[in-house]
């Protein structure tokens, strides 16, 4: 195998074997703790501009099939892992992952220890990283560390929504739900239809106006890549939701930004929550549930709270909020992913509680 570097914004240098596709990239390196769904990471919208590292160290032993696909293609800008599988075994098997990464475009590099590059992002924070062959390595390293430091993933939402509306239809339609697509993974789409909701994904850049003229039942705001601050107008189209009679449903991305609307604040998380292991805690019930969570921003406690929120899921680990009930409006929001593939599906009753807030809605306007 050919070689390939790492080299992080501060300097730091890991050398290892290049697979996927020739060339490199430059991202926010973060890290991931799935031990399997990597083909559902690679295909999750919310990696937008960033290179993944897999803390399990073997991927790719089940291979790719397509059926596994969160989006039309892969978000990552690059990938790193401890050690690649070249001979999947799998019945549904499609391909290799090295495969896949070359079809797509994607540089990967396997061989080097990921164990210290998760641990010193855990103690540094995200850091942007570029992934580089040996003879551009050698020759520009100063000037790639120059580029580094100058990177940002910047508003990335309008570069993963859809362009155009797409209509996911069921037998005998229930409820009619608009999907407002920040990054939407397909497993929430899926999990609408199985409830009996005609689902329509639109684009990020629809206004409040459009959206209430399709009359829906209830509006799922999706998960999403990038710093939910940067979608100003979003914010202020959400806004604009609030005082209508509608059902809002907020996940990942789609939380923060719900929270922003209604006067909240967010902030950067260190290195963020990225897997499939993260317990977080109902204040409710006193129930603790292990969720699927990608994120690295994270809604404001205490003072910048929403003054009509409450906090209804907290993490166990840290004490971030990871979840809000709110009044005035018929509206509530997780951090985390009830959709969760790949991941624990302890939370898809979340959707049932959409479904009833969709209903509840229905038989107050039928009295």
């Amino acid at each position: 195998m050919d070689r390939r570097y790492l080299l992080l914004e501060n300097g730091r240098v890991f050398e290892g074997q290049a697979f996927g596709a020739q060339g490199g990239c430059i991202g926010e390196v973060v890290f991931t703790t799935n031990m399997t769904g990597y083909t559902e990471t690679l295909t999750d919208p919310s990696y937008e501009g960033q290179i993944v590292t897999q803390t399990f160290p073997l991927m790719g032993n089940y291979g790719v099939n397509p059926a596994d696909f969160e989006s039309r293609r892969p978000f990552v800008k690059g990938y790193i892992v401890k050690e690649q599988c070249q001979a999947p075994s799998h019945f549904a098997c499609g391909g290799t992952l090295d495969g896949f990464l070359r079809q797509y475009g994607i540089p990967g590099l396997c061989g080097i220890d990921t164990r210290a590059l998760t641990k010193l992002i855990r103690t540094a924070g995200v850091l942007r990283g570029a992934l580089v062959d040996e003879e551009p390595f050698a020759k520009n390293k100063e000037q790639l560390l120059d580029e580094l430091h100058s990177f940002r993933i910047g508003c990335a939402v309008r570069r993963v929504s859809v362009g155009e509306p797409a209509r996911y239809p069921v037998e005998s339609p229930k409820r009619k739900v608009l999907l407002w697509d920040f990054g939407v993974k397909d497993s929430s789409v899926r999990r609408l239809n199985d409830r009996g909701c005609d689902v329509t994904v639109i684009p990020a850049e629809w206004t409040a106006e459009r959206i209430m003229a399709e009359r829906p039942d209830g509006i799922l705001l999706s998960n999403g890549p990038g710093d939910p601050e940067e979608n100003q107008d979003i914010i202020a189209e959400i806004r604009k939701l609030l005082a209508q009679d509608i059902a809002i449903f907020g996940i990942c991305l789609g939380h923060q930004l719900l929270a922003l609307a209604n006067g909240g604040g967010t902030a950067k998380l260190k290195y963020g929550h990225r897997g499939g292991n993260h317990p977080v805690r109902d204040l409710l019930t006193g129930r603790t549930y292990i969720t699927s969570q990608n994120h690295g921003y994270a809604v404001q406690l205490g003072d910048q709270l929403p003054g009509n929120a409450s906090p209804r899921y907290l993490n166990a680990n840290d004490g971030t909020c990871e979840g809000l009930d709110y009044s005035g409006f018929r509206g509530f929001s997780v951090q985390f992913h009830p959709e969760a593939c790949g991941g624990p599906k302890d939370t898809e009753f979340l959707f049932d509680r959409f479904v009833a807030l969709m209903d509840e809605r229905r038989d107050a306007q039928c009295r």
